[in-house]
């Protein structure tokens, strides 16, 4: 068994928590950005109802959690709710897609499946943007949370970067697809090298999680997997690194061919 230190993580501002069901109701739709909303496992009522099934409409993040994870917010008369500002402006793909191609822009877009460590999605965003990334894309279940530690961990580079929150990571792809958009899937068992793929074509990188790697499902659906060559005999990269690696090459292809 593998020893661990549990990752520490600071507790929100009380200026980015909403609390109380009619609140938390009132919030979603109302022109602010929320993260996610924390609803009680055991909690139930028509307001609850109508607090997932308008989180659903606007396509917000609904977490089932304990009570415990509700009184750790510190905030009063929770009644089982509370919701998440967030420090993030969600963009929609599409208008993503539309506004790079215009410019005149292969796009170039990153998709994270299944990074719940919030470093090293930070780690991920600032490389993204250095190294022209157009969007990030993330699913709104299995993936950490974009919260105040994810942005620090980013320099600021999530503020700056797009980010696409999508429900299903399987039709963002197809929309990418539709899109003119290739989608390679870094890979450590495949055959292909990362220096043999043509990275200055219109292209999405699909990065997964150190533990589980690329969801099956998704690797199926993908135009090419590679792998990163490595000298040492060893498990895998840290997703943080290895993402910086694959996305110089881009850069660098891309920068030799203008």
């Amino acid at each position: 068994m593998k020893n661990f230190r549990q990752q520490q993580q600071h507790r929100p501002k009380k200026s980015l928590l909403i609390a109380g069901r009619k609140a938390v109701l009132d919030s979603i739709g109302s022109g602010k950005e929320l993260e996610r909303i924390y609803l009680q496992n055991t909690a139930y009522g028509a307001a609850v109802e109508e607090i997932i099934k308008k989180a659903a409409e606007f396509k917000v993040p609904v977490n089932k959690v304990p009570v415990e994870k509700l009184n750790g917010f510190n905030v009063s008369n929770h009644e089982g709710a509370v919701a998440l500002i967030s420090k993030i402006q969600y963009q929609d793909l599409q208008q993503v897609i539309s506004f790079v191609v215009d410019k005149g822009k292969a796009p170039l877009l990153l998709i994270l499946d299944g990074i719940t460590d919030i470093r090293n999605i930070g780690a991920i965003a600032r490389t993204a943007y250095c190294c022209g990334v157009d969007c990030m894309v993330i699913p709104d279940k299995g993936v950490g949370s974009l919260n105040e530690d994810a942005i620090s961990t980013s320099a600021g580079a999530l503020e700056k970067i797009a980010v696409s929150r999508v429900n299903s990571l399987m039709k963002a792809v197809d929309d990418l697809h539709l899109n003119g958009i290739s989608v390679f899937a870094s890979e450590m068992t495949a055959e292909k090298k990362i220096f043999d793929v043509d990275f200055s074509v219109p292209c999405a990188i699909i990065m997964g999680s150190e533990e589980k790697g690329i969801t099956p499902a998704l690797m199926k659906i993908c135009d090419e997997q590679f792998s990163i060559p490595m000298q040492s005999d060893f498990e895998s990269l840290n997703v943080s690194v290895a993402t910086g690696m694959v996305l110089y090459e881009v850069m660098r292809q891309r920068i030799t061919i203008k």
